[in-house]
């Protein structure tokens, strides 16, 4: 039997393929939409993909499944658990099988064996695999998908929080409950292979190992420890990690079925004359490095640096909009590539930011201050002070004279808010609020600066803090 692993680190995503070396077979399991990767692993091993296997309808990147479908003739095997709102809506035109609880389907002399885990979504399952041509007869692991994690458990509350489907929460809880119960009737010997790890927003404290083992998950798992199904609920419903808002998109995409990409799609620099028009019809996101973007940069753009933008553009891009870039050529296609995984589909092409600057059009600017700087205007309320750090970050500890947005959500908290007074924005260490400047500027705020170091500098010099105050509201 062959195993290989895959890791999407901007995305936090793992996907699997198993083949069977005999049979010259192999199944993806919960691809990601960039399936050149498998596609070369397979040529490498000699192996065809044959199959796709998928645990759920994926809410956090767009799923891989059609485009193997489409392109290797790959057979789907989807769940077809959950209620009518959940089944997947493309599979005609393709070669696939709705699984159920106890189905099984076989790729080569591998076997894999259908759960129901229902909590994180409804329709939510997990494979079990023997191999078979190896001469098991018992299960030597299992694909939990987003049930079980290395160290957590899926969260049941996205389709509330995400997809806005109002008092899903609590019964997904108890449905993950029962879940939970059964995972832990498994062999303790059975390995634990997840589709998500450390980072992901599909569960809360994911650890950054790649595997488990069923046995050692019951031991030290925190969310595996609870018998009482009420006190699961609170624990599993308190302190989850902000629902990005592109998670409801992505429902709905990998439910009707993602865009064909196929093999030779690729997108292309624009003349820099078309930059203002741009701006007006869509959103121009500036790759550079903050430090230099703040020194100067095109009005109405945002600045995501390149290594943040699978973090943040699915918060801060407009998805009904044509996305632009600011880029070097050599990094189109794979800012592209990113943004295709979160679902931006209408990427119009990029310009050359040395052409920005040769060009003069870098003619906006925003300032920098240390807190030892900053402190006695913001304590004399001089300037406004805007936090964006997370809302379990502000529980912990913030200055006091903050008002509160969480940097995803920042765009709708502007409304009414004094464009003409000076505002000075913070995060944990300047990272998210040198993108926080950037969208304040594009929308209007004329004097921005960045807190030099962010919250952790102002602690360091000593300077005051306090807990618990109401957030800011959008």
């Amino acid at each position: 039997m062959l195993l290989k692993y895959f890791y999407d680190e901007k995305l936090a995503h793992a996907s699997y393929m198993v083949g069977c070396q005999r049979a010259k077979e192999a199944v993806i399991v919960d691809p990601g939409r960039d399936i050149e990767q498998y596609i070369e692993m397979a040529e490498k091993e000699g192996v065809t993909i044959t199959a796709v296997a998928e645990t759920h309808i994926h809410a956090d990147y767009v799923s891989g499944a059609r485009e193997l479908a489409d392109r290797v003739n790959a057979k789907l095997y989807v769940s077809d658990e959950g209620p009518a709102e959940w089944k997947y809506l493309y599979l005609d035109g393709y070669d696939s099988q709705p699984v159920h609880d106890g189905d099984h389907f076989m790729v080569g002399n591998i076997r894999f064996d259908v759960l129901h885990t229902p909590g994180h979504t409804p329709e939510s399952i997990s494979f079990m695999l023997t191999d078979e041509g190896g001469g098991a007869n018992k299960p030597m692991g299992i694909f939990t998908g987003d049930f079980v994690f290395v160290g957590s458990i899926g969260r049941p509350d996205l389709l509330e929080e995400a997809a806005g489907l109002v008092g899903t929460a609590e019964p997904g809880a108890r449905d993950l409950f029962k879940s939970a119960e059964r995972f832990k009737s498994l062999p303790d010997y059975l390995q634990v292979w997840p589709a998500h790890g450390a980072g992901s927003a599909c569960g809360k404290g994911l650890g950054a190992i790649p595997s488990s083992t069923v046995g050692y998950e019951k031991r030290f798992n925190p969310a595996l420890q609870f018998a009482d199904e009420d006190a699961f609920v609170r624990y599993i419903l308190a302190d989850q990690p902000e629902a990005p808002r592109y998670f409801a998109v992505m429902k709905r995409v990998n439910k009707e079925g993602p865009r064909i990409l196929g093999s030779e799609h690729h997108h292309s620099m624009l003349d820099i004359v078309d930059i203002d028009d741009a701006i007006q019809s869509g959103t121009v996101v500036d790759l550079t490095p903050s430090p230099e973007y703040a020194k100067g940069h095109v009005p109405g753009t945002i600045n995501i640096p390149l290594p943040m933008l699978a973090t943040w553009a699915g918060w801060l891009v407009d998805y009904d909009r044509p996305t632009y870039l600011i880029c070097e050529p050599g990094q189109l296609e794979e800012a592209a590539r990113v943004l295709h995984k979160i679902g931006v589909e209408n990427i119009a092409g990029g310009f050359v930011s040395s052409e920005v600057r040769s060009h003069n059009l870098a003619t906006e600017v925003y300032a920098t201050g240390t807190p030892v700087d900053l402190s006695n205007s913001i304590e004399s309320g001089e300037v406004k002070l805007l936090d964006v750090r997370s809302d379990e970050e502000w529980k912990e500890g913030h200055i006091e004279q903050a008002e509160h947005c969480f940097l995803g959500r920042l765009p709708s908290c502007l409304d009414n808010r004094a464009r003409d007074e000076k505002w000075v924005v913070h995060c944990r260490s300047g990272a998210r609020s040198a993108i926080a400047a950037s969208v304040l500027q594009a929308a209007g705020f004329k004097n921005v600066v960045n807190l030099t170091g962010g919250y952790l500098a102002w602690k360091q010099e000593g300077l005051p803090s306090v807990k618990s105050q109401p957030a800011m509201s959008s």
